[in-house]
């Protein structure tokens, strides 16, 4: 009897440059299956695909094969129904579930055998990238089958085995060009040349995906060479258009358009040579001048692929993703006992610190492997001599303040807000100071640490903060910062980093290592708290993996080699997948 499992595969990679396109492609390899998923924002299971039937045999070969797009920032559910054999063939595959006990097995003809619930983080997360699901009897909108394997007594549905494989690795371009004669566009000077580089989509649109550095009062520009992912220029497909359009930069922002030209990745492929000098031609200028020629040119200069190690390469290794929770137990919060609090408990909906935590967190869980976090608090009077605390443990225990998955975390952040006084002020630096101690003591890449911080209000100590933040940004750890209720949180944009790097006394912050969002741009306007989760989580958590590899590539840590192929023992493979 065959053993097929679910292999999982990764094609691409992360790209900052553009969220439209995903971290990664996956490949879900089955048996007898069809495969669900659910779309942001709501929980309705849409069919994605099911395998192939092969008839008349009890050694089928199968290749069912799922193309998945993985997102490390998103909660992507799936869902597998595997189907039963038909009645002729029962007593056969009763027998075979009992000895080998998985259940990627036989022909899905018209009875249902069972189901299994996982997200894709899930899969790629788990040790080995190997996770095992229980198959349920549950089937929407049916009552199970009177003769499947749910339905007999002592019999049990089995296991269904999901296997992430990565078929290969990010392929990067590395690129330079210069201009030859472009056209004066500045009246006191020349011009202030910079690329603009489009990859084309199905629908006939480009989308931006790389802009050059300006190279000032020039007409012969030398752009310095520049990284980019082959997936975010051509999506795979080396035949594809790719648009460059060539400006004068100008300081108030309507940058003069020179020209433009349009090659390919093959065509970019081959180098510095005659087929890659460039006309750049204004095609208004085109149709007014019957003798005009083109605006000066554009010539590749050097074109190298390498490639790069990925995200994933470094989960599938063992890496860790260790998550640490802290909240805002402030006064400005508002009295908890009054609707008003944004840290009110209504029993009909989550509070925004609760959507936030959960959004962020049921996401970063699945990169844990023991899934205890630690949550804390900061900003309160604790029981029972009032102290205030800017870094105490929300289960009371300081000296053990894991909290077993985030529903734990839920109910340790519930019992705490019975418990302890909101007081002041808002200090974010000793919660930071707790995480990086323990990133500190684990530098080998072998874990990576996210601390989520909740809050309410503008900043206390600001000065110690940004100096907390500037020492963390050379350990393995990122900081996410969400802003909840109405406050103004300029402060906070500060210590994000995207426009001007963080510094502290004189000394920048290594890499950028913060991400800060107000959750009030992410409500959704009906109501629907669900999609509110989902495009916040979407957001905060798009930075972590180039956050990750920029901290690994800088301390040159290789990702650990996967574990071998798993093989169920005393079963030999006889189809390879």
């Amino acid at each position: 009897m065959n053993n097929t499992f679910l292999n999982m595969a990764s094609i691409g990679d992360f790209d900052p440059l553009n969220a439209s396109i995903p971290a990664t492609k996956v490949e879900i390899t089955v048996s007898f299956c069809v495969l669900y998923t659910q779309g942001m924002g709501n929980k309705e299971w849409r069919e994605f695909g099911r395998t192939e039937v092969i008839d008349n045999t009890l050694n089928p070969d199968f290749v069912g094969k799922f193309i998945l797009d993985y997102f490390f920032e998103e909660r992507q559910n799936l869902r597998f129904d595997l189907n039963f054999m038909s009645v002729l063939f029962h007593q056969w595959f009763i027998f075979v579930l009992n000895h080998i006990k998985t259940t990627s097995l036989l022909l899905p003809l018209q009875d249902f055998l069972g189901q299994a619930f996982c997200t894709l983080g899930e899969v790629v997360g788990s040790l080995g990238s190997r996770s095992e699901k229980p198959l349920g009897s549950s089937h929407p909108g049916r009552h199970t089958p009177h003769h499947s394997c749910a339905g007999i007594a002592g019999k049990k549905c089995g296991t269904i085995i999901v296997k992430a494989e990565e078929l290969n690795n990010c392929r990067v371009m590395l690129m330079q060009f210069c201009g030859n004669k472009l056209d004066k566009k500045d009246f006191f000077g020349k011009s202030d040349p910079f690329l603009v580089f489009y990859r084309s989509n199905e629908d006939g649109t480009f989308t931006i995906c790389h802009k050059t550095e300006v190279v000032k009062n020039t007409l012969n520009p030398v752009w310095q060479a520049f990284k980019i992912p082959v997936r975010a220029l051509c999506n795979g497909d080396y035949d594809r258009t790719i648009k460059v359009e060539v400006y004068d930069w100008d300081r108030d922002g309507s940058h003069d358009f020179i020209g433009e030209f349009s090659t390919s990745y093959r065509e970019l492929s081959r180098g510095q040579s005659q087929f890659n000098v460039y006309e750049v031609v204004n095609p208004k200028k085109k149709g007014k001048k019957k003798k005009y020629l083109n605006s000066g040119t554009v010539t590749l200069l050097s074109f190298l692929v390498d490639i790069e190690v990925t995200f994933l390469d470094y989960i599938k290794g063992g890496t860790q993703i260790n998550f640490t929770v802290a909240i805002d137990f402030t006064a400005s919060n508002g009295n908890p006992a009054q609707p008003t609090s944004l840290h009110y408990m209504s029993p009909y909906q989550l509070n925004t610190y609760a959507m936030a935590l959960k959004a962020v967190g049921e996401i970063i869980q699945d990169y844990d492997s023991d899934k205890m976090f630690p949550a804390l608090g900061f900003g309160a009077k604790l029981p029972p001599d009032g102290r205030v605390s800017h870094e105490f443990a929300l289960n009371g225990n300081p000296q053990n303040p894991y909290c077993a998955g985030i529903d734990g975390v839920m109910d340790a952040y519930y019992q705490s807000l019975k418990s302890v006084q909101l007081y002041g002020p808002t200090n974010f630096s000793p919660v930071i100071n707790h995480v990086a101690r323990y990133a500190a003591s684990v530098k080998d890449g072998s874990q990576y640490f996210v601390l989520l911080i909740i809050t309410d209000g503008v900043i206390s100590d600001m000065a110690q903060t940004k100096e907390s933040i500037v020492n963390a940004s050379c350990l393995p750890m990122s900081i996410i910062i969400v802003g909840v209720g109405p406050a103004e949180f300029d402060a906070m944009v500060e210590l994000d980093g995207d426009e001007v790097r963080i510094s502290s006394r004189g000394k920048y912050a290594e890499r950028d290592i913060v991400q800060f969002v107000p959750f009030r741009d992410y409500i959704d306007r009906t109501g629907n708290h669900v999609l509110s989760m989902a495009r916040l989580a979407k957001d905060v958590l798009a930075e972590i993996p180039d956050q990750f590899l920029s901290y690994m590539r800088t301390r040159g840590i290789k990702p650990s080699p996967a574990p071998p192929p798993y093989t169920p023992p005393g079963q030999p493979i006889q189809t390879q997948i």
